[in-house]
């Protein structure tokens, strides 16, 4: 039992935290008829249906084989870097952060160890980590912590692609001049063999399934609507997927709903915190990634401001800093650690100094600006 505790633990820190909390602040507030207000179900329904969605694809393989027909165009090890890079950057956008490093992370490691080109392997982890986080930031979907403050806001689609376009353009920049760096050699052709067929019928459904969670993002389709559909098509066409869906992030939500929600009904507490996040909603949000990662950053400060801009931007740079100031970071870390052990320190060298690097290009140009 002791063992399992710990395991748990260990896997489900931000869950196991989100829950420490709600039950303290229940000790203060009650649970009473209010507690149902405190969920935002809308951003939990879309979460859960795109979250079934992606898996769906993943399942089939469909990022896989993407990824090998542009990587056997490959010819030196600067186009091997832009596109293993350029692959989380774009995919994230669409298929979120966590789902694009632990598709291309792997395939990462595949190919370089193909083309006999392990002295890539930190920076271009690190690196896709990088292109992950700060693709992602670029829509609603990308993310959690975007999905929620999108819903939150009541910001239209356009308008949420547009603040955060200047800041994912900027990342591009940065990564491709960082490409640039990479000494350029020759490789052999890659070949990654055939990947697994992949059910046309399937293939065609998820499509389907994931305009149908675009036009709920885009405020097209009603959420509850699109519920019934997602729940109908799992049970009838792949029932499999509701078990891999994350709804350790699920929890972790609810528990912070509840925390946040109750946290607001004591005045002392709300207007401490309000004074302390009030015009200082990007400076306060990247600080606080860095200790609880950008999604609970998102989901407690967004009770206490109203400045949803900010709030957006600074927890989406938030992410960068610390191996935890994004939970996606970690699946990379431990993909490399799984592999390759003996590299654990020089990557966590390599990642902390980068990410700090591009958190200070970032800070530079948003503080100057001012």
């Amino acid at each position: 039992m002791k063992e399992k505790l710990m395991l748990f633990l260990k896997n489900e820190t931000v869950l196991a935290i989100s829950l420490v909390l709600a039950l303290c602040s229940m000790l203060v507030i009650p649970p009473d008829a209010a507690y149902i207000s405190y969920i935002d179900w809308n951003t939990l329904i879309l979460l859960f249906c795109l979250m079934g969605v992606m898996a769906g694809f993943q399942t089939l393989g469909l990022f896989e084989k993407i990824g090998a027909a542009l990587l056997s165009r490959v010819k030196t090890t600067r186009q091997l870097f832009a596109v293993l890079v350029c692959l989380p950057f774009a995919f994230s956008m669409l298929i979120t952060n966590d789902v694009a490093l632990i598709t291309f992370v792997p395939l990462a490691i595949i190919v370089l160890r193909m083309a006999k080109e392990a002295s890539l392997l930190i920076p271009v982890i690190a690196m896709q980590t990088i292109a992950a986080n700060l693709g992602s930031m670029l829509m609603p979907m990308g993310n959690p912590q975007n999905l929620y403050l999108y819903a939150k806001s009541g910001m239209s689609f356009p308008a949420f692609v547009g603040l955060m376009l200047p800041y994912t353009m900027i990342a591009a920049l940065c990564l491709f001049l960082f490409g640039l760096t990479i000494p350029k050699r020759s490789i052999t052709q890659l070949s990654l063999g055939d990947t697994k067929k992949m059910s046309q019928n399937l293939l065609l459904l998820y499509g389907i399934a994931f305009i149908l969670c675009l036009l709920s993002v885009l405020k097209l389709l009603d959420l509850r609507i699109l519920l019934v559909l997602m729940l109908a098509f799992f049970l009838f066409f792949d029932r499999t997927i509701l078990t891999k869906i994350d709804y350790a992030l699920l929890g972790t939500f609810i528990g912070f709903f509840v925390f946040i929600g109750n946290m607001q009904r004591i005045p002392a507490f709300q207007n401490f915190l309000s004074r302390i996040v009030e015009q200082h909603e990007i400076p306060v949000s990247i600080l606080s990634s860095q200790i609880i990662s950008n999604v609970p950053a998102a989901l407690l400060l967004s009770g206490f401001s109203s400045n949803w801009e900010d709030l957006i931007i600074g927890t989406n740079l938030g992410g960068l800093g610390t191996l935890i100031a994004s939970m996606a970071s970690l699946i990379s870390y431990k993909q490399l650690a799984r592999e390759y052990p003996e590299q654990k320190g020089r990557y966590l060298c390599f990642f902390t100094i980068s990410n700090v690097a591009m958190l200070g290009i970032y800070g530079l140009l948003i503080f100057s600006s001012e």
